[in-house]
């Protein structure tokens, strides 16, 4: 199998810990991949950008919220659309802390309508098979794993080089 060229992607899961509920968001009728579809906060990293960066760089346009970058939650891998290689993405999932649950949220232009959902919620709303259920699922119980200090190192450092 030949090397390919993939793009990078990144997720951030938006978690408020004052209610315990997750930022869902909804891909606007204007976007050519995905309209319609409940997402996190996602995107693409730009050229000469780390994952890191591009996550919080995604928050900010996207919701306008401050956040802190937690741990990592996983990767996927998936195609932005038709499957052939330039839509082919490698993808990092980020849980991210809401700093100020007072702050408002400005939605952009990617987004038609949000929500804030607990996990159970989410996994209702969207069933247990879904990525984003998947995702949030995994995050919760690596959250409630941590030992105490565990989350305050992860904080950090963003192990990127």
């Amino acid at each position: 199998m030949a090397i390919g060229r993939f793009l990078g992607g990144v997720a951030v899961h938006i978690h408020n810990p004052v209610d315990n509920t997750y930022l869902v968001v909804r891909r606007s009728a204007a976007k050519d991949v995905g309209a319609g579809h409940w997402e996190c906060i996602t995107g693409r990293v730009d050229q000469g950008e780390g994952f890191y960066e591009a996550a919080l760089r995604e928050v900010a346009e996207e919701s306008g919220l401050r956040i802190v970058l937690d741990f990592l939650i996983g990767t996927s891998h998936f195609y932005r659309g038709a499957h052939v290689d330039e839509n082919e993405l490698i993808g990092v999932h980020y849980h991210a802390t809401l700093l100020d649950s007072a702050e408002k949220l400005q939605i952009s232009v990617e987004h038609d309508a949000y929500d804030w959902l607990t996990s159970a919620e989410i996994v209702a709303r969207f069933g247990a098979s879904n990525w984003l259920s998947r995702m949030v699922t995994r995050a919760e119980l690596m959250k409630d794993g941590f030992a105490d200090g565990v989350m305050a190192a992860l904080r950090q450092d963003s192990a990127e080089t």
